[in-house]
């Protein structure tokens, strides 16, 4: 395929303005919630989420061109144009809905011309290999139907050496708040978003919280899918974790988790 032939698909990946998916984690899910999906991270997280984002962001190149997949209404990708005015980003999302949250964001923020959403999947990324300084995903590799298959997609567009990226949430298994962060989680989480959205996604937002692999399981399949030299970052209260390791295309092969300094996993 040619240069050109690669930058049309990009721009109109499975046709535009069309959601991809129909599942819980689908697209079509958030479409239910993009509105309000912000004003809901912010009250759920205590706001604790905006301060995650920038460790997130600084683990990225401060230039070239970025990847910020499940990017939603593109608070990372905004963060990322912000910290580092050097670079320009691509956001992909299954979500016309969030998007178009995000598509209003980049007007009023005059970043139409450093930013550029598109609508697709993670598993199938439209963009040729290499093509990425740096890649990264915030809160939505738990929702990646094969996150695998995700990841192997990640290492596969970033180059070689590059940083792939990833803060997800977590469900803490110790420590003495452990006990108030899952019913926070479980059952506050839940109320609000019904609350709030008039939806029941927030439901499936928490048990797919609970089900996410514990830190050193997901750093495993990262390895699997290529990236090599994952480091783990433990967030306050063990109620999220960043993964940062770096794209590797040649053949798999074991290499050691660590923890962040001063942090354990």
């Amino acid at each position: 395929m040619s240069q050109a032939e690669q930058e049309n698909k990009t721009m109109i990946p499975n046709k535009p303005g069309v959601t991809v998916g129909n599942a819980d984690g689908s697209g079509l899910m958030f479409d239910q919630i993009a509105k309000r999906y912000d004003l809901l991270n912010r009250l759920i997280s205590l706001g604790l989420d905006q301060s995650w984002r920038k460790k997130l962001v600084a683990s990225l190149p401060a230039e070239g061109e970025l990847l910020d997949v499940a990017t939603g209404t593109a608070d990372v990708a905004l963060a990322l144009a912000n910290a580092y005015p050097q670079t320009t980003v691509v956001g992909l999302d299954p979500s016309v809905n969030m998007l178009d949250v995000g598509q209003g964001k980049l007007e009023r923020k005059s970043l139409k011309q450093r930013i550029s959403l598109n609508v697709g999947t993670a598993l199938d990324m439209p963009y040729e290999s290499n093509r990425f300084s740096g890649s990264c995903v915030a809160f939505g590799v738990r929702n990646f139907p094969d996150r695998l298959q995700g990841m192997k997609e990640m290492n596969r567009v970033t180059a070689d050496g590059g940083p792939v990226a990833v803060l997800e949430l977590s469900e803490p298994r110790d420590g003495i708040f452990s006990p108030f962060v899952r019913l926070h989680v479980h059952h506050i989480v839940p109320w609000m978003g019904a609350i709030l959205s008039g939806n029941k996604e927030y439901r499936y937002l928490q048990k797919s919280v609970q089900a996410f692999p514990p830190p050193q399981d997901f750093a495993a399949l990262m390895e699997e899918a290529g990236i090599q030299n994952i480091k783990i970052e433990r967030m306050p209260f063990g109620v999220a974790h960043l993964y940062v390791g770096r794209a590797s295309h040649s053949a798999p092969h074991s290499a050691s988790h660590s923890a962040g300094q001063g942090q354990s996993a």
